[in-house]
């Protein structure tokens, strides 16, 4: 069965079956990188005029290749509306709209929109097949590292609480409510410890043992539970490349 031009592009920019498709995947991940990479020069104290047009150049180039991607992206897909409100296409879209607004508004006023730029980080997921089977691992595993976030959140506020019951009287200054306290709970429960917030009372510090042991067992669950979800991704997606195959060869 012929394929119409659009299935052909849509096919050639998304199933990545061909050379010539696998390489402008490559091409489109390396401006990417070079892209941010660009975009970190940037904020340097102190530019040549030639730096600044090279600079310059490759952001011009960078968005009127992303622009042309974006635009046939739109008119091979099967609905162009939903691909352009779709993850994705926003994405796409996030990806060149900063250069497009400074043309018109200054960048110096602007400073926050010029982290709309970090969105092109968002485009690898696409192209890139680790990253891919990543955000899968996520999904298959968001029940899971839900439940889990809402027992960290009830164990912050219970340390919190905790802490605040034995330190409030030693140091009204640092421990002044539960709230303030929050931010020891975080640095405890997370085994971080900057030390800026710390207690001094025996009962203190009893306490903040069995909390850092907590704290420790807590580290090692999202783990256990990521690595089985990226075995299963993977898993998935083997299966799934064995399923084209045998449709290819029936």
């Amino acid at each position: 069965m012929n394929e119409s031009p659009r299935a052909r592009v849509r096919r050639f920019l998304e199933s990545h079956d061909s050379r010539a498709a696998r390489a402008f995947a490559w091409f489109i991940q390396l401006l990417i990188l070079a892209s941010l990479i660009a975009t970190g020069f940037e904020t340097r104290p102190v530019l040549s005029d030639q730096d600044w047009r090279i600079l310059k150049g490759l952001e011009t180039f960078t968005v009127l290749v992303f622009s042309v991607e974006y635009l046939v992206r739109i008119w091979s897909a099967k609905s162009p509306l939903r691909f352009a409100l779709s993850p994705l296409g926003i994405i796409d879209l996030l990806a060149i709209l900063p250069f497009y607004l400074s043309l018109y508004v200054d960048f110096r006023s602007l400073r926050a929109v010029r982290l709309l730029r970090l969105a092109r980080l968002l485009k690898l997921v696409r192209y890139n097949t680790a990253i891919r089977r990543f955000l899968e691992a996520f999904r298959l595993a968001r029940e899971e590292l839900t439940l889990f976030l809402c027992v960290v959140i009830v164990l912050l506020y219970l340390a919190a609480m905790g802490i605040y019951h034995f330190e409030h009287e030693a140091q009204p200054d640092k421990f002044t409510s539960v709230f303030s306290s929050l931010w020891w709970a975080v640095a405890t429960l997370t085994t971080v410890g900057y030390g800026d917030v710390y207690p001094v009372t025996v009962g203190g510090r009893i306490f903040t043992f069995f909390i850092l042991i907590i704290g420790l067992c807590i580290v090692s669950i999202p783990s256990g539970i990521f690595a089985a979800a990226l075995t299963e991704a993977r898993d998935k997606e083997m299966r799934a490349d064995q399923t084209e195959v045998r449709d290819g060869e029936d």
